[in-house]
Formats: C-alpha cells, structure tokens, sequence
C-alpha cells in the first residue's frame, strides 16, 4: 500500500476525511522541530501553536522531547559545535574561524561573562570649523619662525 503525503509532507491517516477529528501523527521532522523550540527556550503553548495541535496533543505524542527542557540548550549547543568541529576536520577556514569565535563565547561562559571585555577607545576631540581653528592658532602662535616668536612674547 502506498503511503499518501499531505502539503506539509506528513503522513495522512487512513481515516482521513471520515467523521472526527483525525489524529495527530508525531513525525520525527516534529519532534527535531520541538527538541529546537525547546531548546531555544519556546513556551509549550507557543511550540503547539507553531506545530497546529493543542497543548495536550504536545504534550502527549512529544512528552519525551518536552522532558529535557533543562538540558536542551546545552545540546543545541553541542550538536552545533560537532558540525562546526567536523568542518574544522574537513580544512574548512570558515569552520575555523566560527569554531574559534565559538570557543571564545564558551571559555566566556565558563568564566561568567556575557561578553568580552571592551576596550575603551579616547575621546576624539570635536572638529572645529574653520574660524574656531583661525582664533586658536591666533592664541597659540607658531614659535619657529621669527614672526611668531614676537608675537608669542607680545
């Protein structure tokens, strides 16, 4: 028997178009979607409206997903610096770079910061206009020359 897709490409159900409510069919597309959602720190509520279920049916068919709500950032987190690791292996220079710069965020995580710190940079003074820099240069004569020293002394 052949297996019929719907739009989204989940599977439609046997009974489709029959009385009731067909039921919900947890894909593994979904439940890669919910361990994402979860772990990006997604509500349940705003995770079933996304999915097009109710709350219930989340929590029935993606209760093992919904449980590692605590470490699921974490491996987010690692799934991506394995695929970062794996272009660093393949020579990847882009790999390399974003793998340095992850490893940066994390020994900051480590130590507590949330980023790095800034270092702070001198104050340019203003630029001044034409006629301010005329009336400076006329209080602050230039000494080298013979002109200037006498008026420098005046």
């Amino acid at each position: 028997m052949r297996q019929i897709f719907d739009l989204f490409g989940d599977p439609v159900l046997a009974n489709w178009g029959q009385r009731g409510r067909p039921e919900h069919i947890p894909t593994q597309k979904n439940r890669n979607r919910v361990s994402m959602l979860v772990a990006l720190g997604w509500s349940s509520k705003r995770i079933a409206a996304a999915l097009f279920v109710t709350s219930p049916t989340l929590r029935k068919h993606y209760f093992s997903e919904l449980k590692y709500r605590d470490v699921a950032r974490d491996r987010l987190t690692a799934g991506v610096a394995m695929k970062l690791w794996e272009g660093v292996l393949a020579g990847s220079v882009s790999a390399i770079r974003e793998f340095r710069a992850f490893v940066d965020r994390n020994d900051l995580m480590l130590y507590g910061q949330k980023e790095q710190p800034r270092i702070e940079k001198a104050a340019n003074p203003p630029k001044l206009g034409k006629k301010e820099a005329a009336a400076l240069a006329a209080q602050n004569p230039d000494r080298s020359s013979v002109l200037g020293e006498l008026i420098a002394t005046a």
